[in-house]
């Protein structure tokens, strides 16, 4: 008996496309799980509010900016948080990389995996939380290189449009023609 590699051309690309669907679900779940611990320590419970910082580049619907003063409780936790995100990053390339041979389907399943578990951790933060109270509160997107500030509904409508490309180039739909396959890595 055979197993079916992930990815492998006799896998059916739908079933498969719902197990990336599936993982990034999840993996915001670990991650609403991760942002509800954070906020219980630093006593968080309203809007996060930024009193002295520098703004890089504020385009409306998301600033760009560097705090005076971390948002977390010390140095070295903001620092951990940091690598934290790094490393959710570096997942979601994995999961990319080992679900397809072919370039394009890779970086499809790359978005469709963040735009799962992003669109999903602030549905499981609402259930854990009950936090964001509304699609335009404001939220830390990101800390990498600066801080990203903006509305709960930028990253929502961003990740939208990442899962309808991601899940175009990993079902293999642009234009309807097959993509050439990689055989160095």
């Amino acid at each position: 008996m055979t197993m079916r590699r992930f990815g492998s051309r006799e896998s059916s690309s739908l079933a498969d496309l719902f197990v990336l669907i599936t993982f990034g679900i999840a993996f915001g779940y670990v991650e609403a799980a991760v942002v509800y611990y954070l906020r219980a320590l630093i006593k968080f419970h309203e809007n996060y509010t930024l009193s002295h910082y520098k703004v890089w580049l504020n385009l409306g619907f998301i600033t760009f900016v560097q705090p005076a003063h971390s948002l977390l409780l010390t140095r070295r936790i903001a620092d951990i948080e940091v690598t934290r995100e790094v490393m959710t990053i570096v997942m979601l390339l994995c999961v990319g990389y080992v679900s397809s041979k072919v370039w394009s389907r890779r970086c499809g399943a790359f978005l469709v995996c963040f735009a799962c578990w992003d669109i999903s951790y602030y549905g499981w933060l609402r259930l854990l939380d009950g936090w964001p109270r509304g699609l335009f509160t404001r939220d830390v997107f990101f800390l990498i290189p600066v801080t990203w500030i903006g509305p709960v509904i930028t990253p929502l409508i961003i990740c939208t449009f990442m899962l309808v490309a991601g899940a175009m180039l990993y079902l293999d739909t642009p234009l309807g023609r097959r993509p050439r396959r990689f055989k160095r890595l």
